[in-house]
C-alpha cells in the first residue's frame, strides 16, 4: 500500500504513518497506534502475516522441541448459587485483582491433587472454581483420558466444598458444571506442522478417547493419536487465534490449546485465565435463565443483573477496545465463537426483558 493508503486503511493520519516510517527500526509506536497495528496484523492474510515474520527474523519460531511433553491444564467449574448465596461467600474472601467490570472475590482452597485452587465468586450469583495441574503425559491421548476421568470426581468434589463454605444440606446445593478447559503447552516432541495439530489435538481431546466404553472413558489406540500428527487433524468447529511467530493458539468445543513463541510479545496465561473466567461465569449465569424456563417458570434475576446487565455483558465481549491488541481480540472471538456464549446472551436479554413486560 502506499502511505496514504495504509493510513486511511488503519484510520490514521498520513502523518503519523511518516513518524513511524522517519522513526527506523528503534521507533516505538504509543500503546495505541501499536493497538491499532497488532489488531490489522492480526486480521491479515497469511501472506502478509509471512512476509511480516521473515521481516523480523521470526519464520521458524517455535517452542523448543524436547523429548517429553510438558503441559499445564487449567480447569474451570461453574455453578450458579445465587447473587445472597453469592454475598454471603464474598465477605470472607478479598476481590479478585483482575476484576473490572464483572465484579468478584477469590480465594484460594484445598484440592487433593492440584497444584492450586482458586474459587472465585461473582457478584451476579456464579461461583467458578480454578483448578491448576501440570502434566508430564507420554502422550496426548493419555491426558485425554485424564481430563475426562478426572472431572468424574472432581465435580462432586466442588460441590462438597461449596457445601462446607455454606454450611448447608448438601441437597441443596447445586451441581456445579463443566463447561471449557485450558491447556498451556510448554514443550513438546513434536516440530513443525505436527507441533500445530498436536494443539489442535489439545483443543479437542474427544477425538482420541472412548467416552462411551463400559467402565468410562478409555483410550483409542496408540495409531490414532500418531496417525493424526502424522497426516494432521482439522474440524469446522476448531478456530486459531495464534499469531505467526508469537503463538499457537485454537480454541475448540472442549477448550483452549495455547503455546508461546515468544514470551514478549504473546499472551500470558494470567490474560487467558481472566478471559476464560469472563465466559464461564456469564455461560453458567445464561444456563441458569435457560433453565428456568425450561422449568416452566418466567426467568428473573435482581434488577442489577437483569437484561441491561446481559446488554452491557454482550457489547463488552463482542466490540473491540481501543487499547486492545489484536491476541486479546482474536482469542476474545475464538473463545466467545466455539462457547457459543453470543447466542446465550441475546437468548437470555430477550427473556429478561419479555418477562418483566
Amino acid at each position: 500500500m502506499s502511505l496514504r493508503d495504509f493510513a486511511a486503511y488503519l484510520g490514521v493520519s498520513d502523518r503519523t504513518v511518516s513518524n513511524w516510517e522517519g522513526g527506523g527500526s528503534s521507533y516505538q509506536p504509543r500503546a495505541e497506534s501499536q493497538a491499532v497495528l497488532d489488531t490489522a496484523l492480526g486480521r491479515a492474510p497469511d501472506d502478509a502475516k509471512a512476509r511480516f515474520a521473515a521481516a523480523l527474523g521470526t519464520k521458524g519460531s517455535a517452542p523448543p522441541v524436547t523429548g517429553r511433553i510438558e503441559v499445564d491444564s487449567h480447569k474451570f467449574l461453574p455453578v450458579f448459587i445465587g447473587v445472597e448465596r453469592a454475598g454471603q461467600l464474598r465477605t470472607h474472601m478479598a476481590p479478585s485483582a483482575d476484576a473490572q467490570w464483572l465484579e468478584s472475590s477469590s480465594a484460594r482452597v484445598d484440592h487433593p491433587e492440584a497444584q492450586d485452587c482458586v474459587l472465585y465468586v461473582f457478584a451476579c450469583g456464579v461461583a467458578v472454581f480454578h483448578l491448576v495441574q501440570p502434566h508430564e503425559p507420554t502422550a496426548l491421548t493419555d491426558l485425554a483420558v485424564w481430563r475426562y476421568r478426572s472431572y468424574a470426581s472432581d465435580l462432586p468434589w466442588a460441590r462438597d466444598k461449596l457445601r462446607d463454605l455454606l454450611d448447608e444440606d448438601h441437597t441443596r446445593v447445586p451441581n456445579p458444571e463443566y463447561v471449557l478447559s485450558l491447556y498451556w503447552l510448554t514443550s513438546g516432541p513434536w516440530a513443525g506442522d505436527a507441533h500445530d495439530t498436536a494443539l489442535r489435538l489439545l483443543s479437542t481431546p474427544s477425538v482420541l478417547v472412548d467416552r462411551g466404553a463400559p467402565g468410562g472413558p478409555v483410550p483409542l489406540d496408540g495409531a490414532v493419536e500418531a496417525s493424526l500428527l502424522a497426516t494432521g487433524f482439522d474440524h469446522p468447529d476448531i478456530v486459531p487465534f495464534g499469531v505467526r511467530g508469537v503463538s499457537t493458539a485454537y480454541a475448540g468445543w472442549s477448550g483452549v490449546a495455547y503455546a508461546s513463541h515468544s514470551r514478549e510479545r504473546s499472551l500470558t496465561i494470567d490474560e487467558l485465565i481472566t478471559c476464560e473466567l469472563t465466559v464461564q461465569a456469564l455461560w453458567c449465569f445464561t444456563r441458569q435463565i435457560q433453565q428456568m424456563i425450561e422449568d416452566g417458570q418466567d426467568p428473573s434475576m435482581p434488577e442489577q443483573y437483569g437484561w441491561r446487565f446481559l446488554r452491557a455483558a454482550y457489547s463488552r465481549l463482542t466490540t473491540a477496545r481501543a487499547q486492545e491488541t489484536a491476541q486479546h481480540v482474536l482469542m476474545r472471538e475464538a473463545i466467545m465463537k466455539t462457547s457459543g456464549l453470543a447466542e446465550r446472551l441475546r437468548a437470555a436479554q430477550d427473556a429478561l426483558r419479555e418477562s418483566v413486560g
